[in-house]
């Protein structure tokens, strides 16, 4: 893994996960933030949106699965975003983007949807995949954040339905480095 993305994740563990231009505007004004995902656009704007979070110094990933006319499950989606957009990464669902990401030398966020039992015993599987983090959803589990942890080398986030410091605070102390929230309260903890 890229050193600058880990850094940047330990140094300030709110990642801003911004959903349409408005919030995008308001998180580029945080100092604390230096990590913003990238949930919104499409094929002809997402190299505008990126810049402009780039502009703003801030280290930006695109959720792919979210991006209108990438969200194929092609890894062609990837390279679109790494030689027209500035953006320093991505995050997905499909362990094919992950790979194809890597090899182009891009920061990689795996999302996890925990919502069974299941979900849990596909995690060893992400070994293989090897993605630069794993975010778990819904962020707000600390005993499975913690089980997840303590199973995997893999470093996590916590992301979704994270709404207060109280949230915060668990995901941290379950082992998740950071959070992702689009809540502009938790950005301005």
């Amino acid at each position: 893994m890229d050193q600058r993305f880990y850094d940047a994740v330990l140094a300030s563990p709110v990642i801003a996960a911004v959903k349409d231009m408005e919030q995008l505007e308001d998180c580029l004004t945080l100092d604390n933030i230096q990590v913003v995902f990238l949930l919104f656009g499409d094929l002809c704007t997402i190299a505008e949106v990126a810049a402009r979070a780039k502009d703003a110094g801030k280290i930006v990933l695109v959720h792919v699965d979210l991006i209108a006319g990438l969200s194929s499950s092609q890894e062609i989606a990837v390279d679109f975003l790494r030689r027209n957009t500035r953006v320093d990464g991505i995050i997905t669902t499909k362990p094919n983007f992950i790979r194809r990401a890597r090899e182009l030398k891009l920061f990689t966020v795996m999302r996890l949807f925990v919502i069974d039992s299941m979900a849990l015993a596909g995690i060893s599987k992400l070994e293989s995949v090897k993605p630069d983090f794993i975010e778990v959803l819904p962020g707000v589990m600390p005993k499975t954040i913690r089980k997840i942890a303590q199973t995997t080398r893999i470093p996590l986030l916590a992301g979704g339905l994270i709404a207060d410091k109280e949230d915060v605070v668990a995901a941290l102390s379950a082992g998740a480095m950071a959070v992702s929230a689009t809540s502009r309260e938790v950005w301005r903890m």
